[in-house]
């Protein structure tokens, strides 16, 4: 495999990584607080709001139903407006934000309806606020659960990056797509396989590590 080759590989492998730690940050700014907030307005939580908690969820139920080649294609024109372009990188990252984060907005929701109620019950016997009970209760007892979920939602972006690259989205899929089957170049396939299923492996391994740190049991 040439020098250049290899000079390639590695910038697709990085724009990877720019894409999935951008796009996943983003997500998790923006998923976090709205599984929080699915989570208490739910008419059986402690602030309840099933009008602001339907329309929320029916939000993000329509999000998680459309399969992310067809996002990408589909927002296009939002894509435009926010990045200037519609192929790169950095055009990339708006579906892979969109379609990770209400993916962890449910996963968010999911962790804290297996926090103990009696905790918050316990809580606000003791005449904690709403936002103390979110704070100092519900996201440490499910921070654990919370960054399983986030693991998860990583890996699913290390694959949706990939098959950004069918439509220009730049790194290691679009390099594979390129190179390793418009060109006929195996060996550039293979590689791109190789390196994502690293890269997988090593965003699973830390996710556990901290699961286990931050376990409770």
């Amino acid at each position: 495999m040439s020098s250049n080759l290899m000079v390639m590989i590695w910038d697709s492998f990085v724009e990877t990584l720019v894409m999935v730690a951008i796009s996943g940050g983003i997500g998790a700014v923006l998923g976090i607080p709205l599984g929080i907030i699915l989570f208490i307005t739910d008419k059986k939580s402690f602030l309840p709001m099933p009008a602001l908690n339907a329309i929320l969820g029916a939000i993000v139920n329509a999000l998680r139903s459309v399969p992310f080649i067809i996002l990408l294609v589909a927002i296009i024109p939002l894509t435009r407006i926010l990045v200037g372009t519609s192929i790169g990188t950095a055009a990339a990252i708006v579906p892979l934000t969109l379609s990770v984060a209400p993916f962890i907005a449910r996963i968010v929701e999911q962790s804290l309806r297996e926090v103990d109620k009696g905790l918050v019950e316990a809580a606000q016997s003791m005449g904690a606020t709403n936002a103390q009970i979110v704070t100092k209760v519900l996201l440490p007892e499910a921070l654990p659960g919370i960054i399983s979920g986030l693991t998860i939602s990583i890996i699913s972006l290390v694959g949706y990056s990939a098959m950004a690259g069918a439509v220009g989205g730049g790194g290691l899929g679009d390099l594979g797509i390129r190179y390793g089957y418009q060109r006929f170049m195996p060996e550039v396939m293979w590689t791109v396989v190789l390196i994502l299923i690293v890269l997988v492996q090593a965003i699973q391994s830390v996710g556990d590590y901290l699961v286990r740190r931050l376990s409770h049991k």
